[in-house]
Parts: structure tokens; sequence; C-alpha cells
């Protein structure tokens, strides 16, 4: 079982591909997972222009690199959302518009519905991503939340996602959402009440990122032996866990990169996420898709990062086998 190690380009998306692409076969890894932001996929040029697609992969082959997935978690994140001016932050400008609220929804509805029309045409079979949440600040049931108004999230959900996903299925691509906190999804409960929502649609899946379920208490290889058939792409992210008794999972309103906070990610192999356990996990379950690192480290150089992250990924994944390690002692 043979997993390529890839890097996900959305934290070096103020570089050129071509810079990036270079930096990355040095690095050693074997691909890049495209972020549709920056320069390094634009689905707009991936739809109207006949050449695109095809200059994408001859750009990464000229650094011995391949694509296995493309990402757009910043449009995603507004087709559910309640939207305010941190979005402007992430959008393009053609989902913003004016920023009327129902106007973005249904702008960034449409460019999930053409980047799963350009993966197609890139020839990648999945999309790792954001969905949004019209709950997601209903966490706490304080002022009350009922059972009604959780329920109206998880249907705006699928209603608006619904659509989309018909489209994944019709090009034969399979959106994989990073369950994640500010998701619908963002545990294993609020997981399986997702796939319901959908009725669990064939191209609704998941990219598996350990980093945002460990530090809410969530064991990752628990979440892999529950969704495994569903489980597409899978992030390498680490994260350190600071339960100091002063601080809580909230984050304290302190920024990433505070020693008070309660948790922090980290270069790949030095937090806490039991990344023995992920990969016997992922074997189990027949995962043989990309181990793509998402490097994220306050106190990083990310060069430094992203090489040792590459490095410490080889060195952890292995293969399965079907033979038993006493079976030299049988006599059948």
């Amino acid at each position: 079982m043979h997993r390529p190690v890839t890097l996900f380009t959305g934290q070096w998306a103020d570089l050129p591909l071509e810079e990036m692409a270079a930096k990355a076969a040095s690095f050693g890894y074997d691909g890049l997972e495209l972020a549709c932001w920056g320069d390094h996929f634009d689905v707009k040029r991936a739809l109207a222009e006949d050449d695109y697609c095809q200059g994408r992969h001859d750009l990464l082959a000229a650094h011995g690199l391949t694509c296995w997935s493309i990402s757009n978690h910043l449009v995603g994140q507004a087709v559910c959302d309640r939207i305010d001016q941190r979005h402007h932050q992430i959008l393009p400008d053609h989902v913003w518009g004016h920023g009327d609220a129902e106007g973005v929804r249904e702008r960034a509805a449409e460019e999930m519905k053409n980047t799963a029309r350009a993966a197609a045409r890139l020839g990648v079979r999945v999309v790792n991503g954001f969905t949004g949440s019209s709950i997601w600040p209903d966490w706490y049931f304080f002022p009350p939340t009922s059972p009604q108004q959780v329920k109206q999230g998880f249907d705006d959900f699928a209603n608006r996602w619904g659509p989309i996903l018909d489209v994944f299925s019709e090009v034969g691509v399979r959106f994989a959402l990073e369950v994640h906190p500010a998701e619908i999804a963002y545990d294993i409960y609020s997981t399986e009440t997702a796939l319901e929502a959908v009725g669990h649609h064939e191209a609704f899946c998941f990219n598996f990122d350990p980093s945002h379920l460990l530090w809410q208490g969530v064991d990752p290889v628990k979440f892999i032996d529950v969704f495994g058939d569903r489980i597409v792409h899978a992030h390498m992210k680490d994260v350190t866990v600071n339960h100091d008794g002063m601080a809580g999972v909230l984050g304290s309103h302190l920024p990433f990169g505070d020693h008070r906070r309660g948790w922090d990610f980290r270069s790949v192999g030095r937090g806490d996420v039991d990344f023995d356990g992920i990969i016997r996990a992922l074997n189990r379950v027949g995962y043989d898709g990309p181990l793509s690192v998402e490097w994220e480290d306050p106190h990083m150089h990310r060069e430094h990062g992203a090489q040792e992250s590459c490095d410490y990924v080889r060195s952890i994944s292995f293969r399965t086998t079907g033979a038993a390690f006493d079976d030299a002692f049988s006599k059948e």
C-alpha cells in the first residue's frame, strides 16, 4: 500500500505555483494538493481555457510532482455561514460581490459546483473543503437553542449542499469535508447527523484531519473506524494540547502562537497526535490515497517545517500485511 506524500499549498498561496513546486520537490514531496486561491488553481480559468489544466500538470511534472486533489475551503465556508465582513477577507471578488449575505451564499454554491467541474477537467477525483454552518455560532445552548433550531441548521446544510453534491456526482468527483469546528460537522456525532441530513449522498465524503479532532477531545482513530468508507483524503497535521488548569479548549480569545493557549498547531511529529495509531487505522480501512501535509506551526520557519514533515510522514507510513508475524511457526 504505497501512499504518496503531498503538501497542501493553502499556507503557501503567497508564492507563485512555479516557485512553490520547486520548493516542494526539493523538500522531497511526491505532489501537491492545490489550493483554489493564490495562483495555484483557478477554477474560472480551468473551465474557460482549454490548455489551463494541462498547463498545471506540465508545471508540476517539470518538478517531478503529481496532483491527486484540489481544495476550495474558503469558498465552501460561505455556502452555509452567517456572512459577515470576515468572509470578505477570504472570498474572491466575484463570489463576495456587494457582500449581500444571501447573494454571497448563492454565488459560493455556484462556485463549488464549478470547482467540481474544474476538478474533473484537471483529472482529479477529490475536492477538499469546508461547508460552513448556519448553526455553529449556537453550539453553546444559551440562550436556549431548541432541537428544532438545530434541525433547521442541518436542513439548511442539506438544501444548500444537496444540489452541489449532485453536480459532484454528475462529473465523477467527491467532495471531502474537512471535519472541523465552524463546519456543519466537527466531531463524530455531528458528522453522523450531517451524513443523515444529505441522505448519505455518495459524493459527500471526508478529508480526515486529526488535529481538529484531538484538541476537542475526539479520538482521531475512532473517527477513522466509524467513517473509514467515506475517507477519501487525509491531512497530516499535528496539534499540542496544553491543559494547564488555566486555559480551556476554547482558545481564550488568544491568537495562535500565544503560549498561554490551551492548544496550538505544531509541525508534524512535534505535537500530541498519535500518528502510528492513525496509520494503522488507515491501513485497517484500506485507505491508499495521499498523506497530505498541512503544515502550520506558529513558531517554526515553514520551509524547515515542510521538509521535516515530509521526512517524518515517510518514516511513519508503512504497508499492511496479510500474514501473521508468527506464520513461520505454522505447520499447516
